[in-house]
């Protein structure tokens, strides 16, 4: 699971920073999570190919964490894509997004597919082979959600020396993998758990964009190994957080401390700060393993 850092700043993009937007590679597949202003060029700087990325990620309708979406659906018809665009996001972003291209006459040339949500209940959004994407509803100023991905539990490997062992024919093997017990070359029935071992631990990515503190989503993100928890202010600004539905950076960690996460990720920092040390400091005194996103970083868990 690989986690890259777009952009992890508040509202106002500046020369050296960038407003929200990451991607996750998570079992073969490219997520792109919020697309402020300037993603496609972060996309750009950091090598990242624009052809793998097949499904997006809107928390919101602030501009901070959507502006971009126009301008790289816009290049990708420029580069003749034809694959499929799946976009996910808030009731409204399909008008948005059709109303630009119908007055600038720039209809895609490959298919735009709109999955618009609306309730305020976690929700299984997206699902194949090995993954599952699933809302976090948030509290913030309009409709917000954040996202889990979680990893589906892998097939079990084989132990060959103790395969070989049980005289099981090649045959079999596949059902092995799939946990079944399966009888031997003389007819006797083996215990899966004999001949195997357990398939990795599926990993699974909480991502949550703005919102006000929030216990309610500690039973949706329980365990999950990353999560990414907005930080816009420090404790000295703390009076600010509740009015404009947005967390400190102690309130992030009391949620990841809570839900027993494995790493906590800051970001979406207030740019009135200076300098970021201070939000992992305060984390720290609630919740050990915090780490800060910065533009341009790359997480690999």
């Amino acid at each position: 699971m690989k986690l890259t850092i777009l952009g992890c700043y508040s509202a106002t993009p500046r020369a050296f920073t960038n407003p929200t937007s990451q991607v996750l590679e998570i079992k073969n597949h490219m997520f792109l999570i919020d697309c402020g202003e300037g993603t496609q060029v972060q996309l750009r700087r950091h090598k990242i190919k624009f052809n793998r990325i097949k499904h997006i990620f809107i928390s919101h309708l602030h501009g901070d964490h959507f502006f971009g979406l126009v301008g790289l659906i816009s290049t990708f018809r420029l580069l003749t894509r034809e694959t499929d665009l799946h976009i996910y996001g808030p009731k409204g972003i399909k008008e948005v997004v059709t109303l630009q291209m119908k007055l600038a006459d720039s209809w895609t040339n490959y298919k735009l597919i709109f999955h618009e949500l609306q309730s305020k209940n976690s929700k299984l959004i997206y699902e194949d082979e090995v993954v599952e994407v699933y809302t976090i509803p948030l509290r913030h100023r309009i409709y917000t959600n954040g996202f889990l991905f979680k990893e589906k539990e892998g097939e079990r490997k084989l132990d060959i020396g103790a395969v070989e062992d049980a005289h099981i024919d090649q045959s079999y093997f596949r059902k092995l993998k799939q946990g079944f017990d399966v009888e031997n070359e003389e007819g006797i029935l083996i215990k899966n758990e004999l001949v195997t071992k357990p398939a990795i631990k599926p990993k699974s990515y909480a991502f949550c964009s703005d919102t006000t503190y929030n216990e309610d989503i500690v039973p949706i993100i329980k365990n999950v190994d990353v999560l990414y928890h907005e930080s816009t202010f420090l404790e000295k600004h703390e009076n600010l957080a509740e009015p404009t539905k947005h967390s400190t950076a102690k309130q992030a960690a009391n949620i990841a401390k809570l839900a027993n996460v494995g790493t906590l990720l800051l970001g979406h920092y207030s740019t009135r700060y200076e300098g970021l040390n201070a939000f992992k400091e305060e984390a720290q005194e609630i919740f050990e393993n915090v780490e800060l996103c910065e533009d341009g970083k790359v997480f690999e868990f």
